[in-house]
């Protein structure tokens, strides 16, 4: 099953200093054969923040793109665009929500039950209940 990559779990992979870096690498190097996938928001949020000049070791923001295209060129990638309303109460439990911190992640989840594939993540607190139709298999948490 394709697995779609969280902002956190991209940048731990792109930076050998990350904290999570192994666990990253450890994980990719078990799954990638199943493959893996991005879409706007995530590319977006790796540029961003490994570009920030508070981020320890900032890149510039052409680098950090040519490197995230560059690993999206592989054979094992695909690009998911991102397809679906928030506000769509056909998808999302919003009652079972338990934070603001989750609104991506929950959204992220979901579009990848939409390509039937999975999330995998650095993130402690996703609640499965959120999503309609979401199960254990689908949300991959990366803890150390």
């Amino acid at each position: 099953m394709r697995a779609l990559l969280d902002v956190n779990v991209l940048i731990a992979l792109m930076d050998a200093g990350h904290v999570h870096h192994q666990i990253a690498m450890k994980w990719l190097d078990k799954n990638l054969s199943t493959g893996w996938a991005s879409c706007p928001i995530t590319q977006n949020g790796c540029i961003r923040i490994m570009s920030q000049p508070s981020y320890p070791g900032a890149l510039p923001v052409a680098q950090v793109a040519e490197r995230l295209a560059e690993a999206s060129e592989s054979a094992e990638h695909e690009f998911w665009p991102d397809s679906i309303s928030l506000l769509d109460s056909s998808q999302f439990n919003w009652s079972s929500m338990l934070a603001y911190r989750q609104v991506t992640d929950i959204y992220l989840l979901t579009l990848a039950l939409r390509h039937q594939g999975r999330f995998v993540t650095l993130d402690r607190c996703i609640t499965l209940d959120s999503v309609k139709g979401a199960s254990v298999g689908q949300l991959v948490c990366l803890h150390s």
